[in-house]
């Protein structure tokens, strides 16, 4: 990116919410993208392919605002480039693509990104029904927080072009977490139910809710029976990420990241889902 100016500077100590304020289309675009490294980022990301030259004007634009609102971090010493940073911004911007100027207000509780070069091993610890406190590490590739950053770990978010071509993104993925946990109180966990937009689908709210409630729970119960075939008895295995029926948090995640890297297929796994996707992300039909 270019040097920040000092204007640019100044707008970077504001508080969060003012810097969402003075970053709106027609007011203030801070962060310049060079056309060069743009182009890169497009050609290194699949998922982005099938966009037409409007829409990758669009999403350069949120990329931008995206930018001048987020923090990048690079932990133990990590240094992080422009590239890195726009390449995470062009896939966390991907699903806000379709829903206008406002689309950015769903990131709104956050603006910290850490970047790892690779996995972390988080302290976890967990009360057994015995009273027996265990302690363990678990890798983590990424993780989010209710109202706090965002980790990844950058050997992931780079991947190859194959993994996400086959339902894999892993910035998708931790940010559809930051979708689902979208209007929820204070220490209430993602729970695979983000806040629907009025009218969706052409229900009311009530209706809305329940139709997505039931879709959801039959298409979750659905995958994590095959999922339970495929390893008990060796019966074909889903498509979709295994670690999708860790939870239905999990599993709206990794339906998420399929959806935008691998639409035609997933469509074809999961045809009741596509069509909520849709409507959720107003994707207009290609």
């Amino acid at each position: 990116m270019s040097t920040p100016s000092r204007w640019t500077q100044l707008l970077q100590r504001l508080p969060g919410w003012a810097r969402r304020w003075l970053v709106r289309p027609g007011l203030l675009l801070p962060t310049v993208i060079p056309d060069a490294l743009w182009q890169q980022v497009l050609h290194d990301l699949p998922c982005l392919a099938d966009l037409s030259r409007e829409e990758k004007a669009r999403l350069q634009g949120l990329c931008a605002r995206f930018l001048a609102d987020k923090e990048f971090h690079g932990a133990q010493d990590l240094a992080v480039s422009d590239a890195m940073a726009l390449a995470v911004a062009a896939q966390a911007c991907l699903p806000l693509l379709y829903w206008g100027p406002d689309a950015l207000d769903w990131y709104d509780d956050f603006v910290g990104i850490v970047l790892h070069a690779g996995e972390v091993l988080a302290p976890r610890e967990a009360l057994d029904e015995a009273g027996v406190l265990h302690h363990w590490r678990e890798p983590l590739i990424g993780e989010t927080m209710a109202g706090g950053p965002v980790m990844l770990a950058w050997s992931h978010v780079r991947g190859d072009r194959q993994a996400q071509t086959q339902g894999h993104n892993l910035v998708i993925h931790e940010f559809a977490h930051k979708l689902d946990l979208r209007g929820k109180p204070a220490g209430t966990p993602a729970n695979g139910c983000p806040p629907l937009p009025a009218g969706f689908m052409g229900l009311g709210p009530s209706a809305a809710r329940q139709r997505w409630q039931q879709d959801w729970s039959a298409a979750y119960a659905h995958f994590c029976q095959q999922l339970a075939l495929a390893e008990r008895f060796g019966q074909p295995a889903p498509w979709l990420d295994p670690y999708a029926a860790q939870a239905p948090a999990e599993f709206f995640a990794c339906t998420c990241e399929a959806y935008w890297v691998a639409r035609e297929r997933f469509g074809l796994e999961f045809p009741a889902l596509a069509a909520l996707l849709d409507a959720f992300f107003r994707r207009p039909p290609r």
